[in-house]
């Protein structure tokens, strides 16, 4: 790959983030804060299901030995 090649790449990479910052928009408090709750809740049912997981395994563990 020559340099002329790849400063077109850079080129086309440069006008398609370009294209794609002038599409999004900042969100508003209303929204981000939606999204928060949902990111917050997605994550302690994560961590439930894992903390379940890990204490069944305990269980199954203390049982066997």
């Amino acid at each position: 790959m020559n340099f002329k090649e790849l400063l077109v790449k850079f080129k086309s990479f440069i006008l398609e983030c370009r294209r794609v910052f002038l599409v999004t928009k900042k969100p508003s408090k209303q929204e981000f804060t939606s999204i928060a709750k949902v990111t917050g809740i997605g994550m302690l049912l994560i961590g439930l299901i894992g903390f379940i997981i890990f204490m069944l395994w305990q269980v199954v563990k203390g049982v066997i030995l």
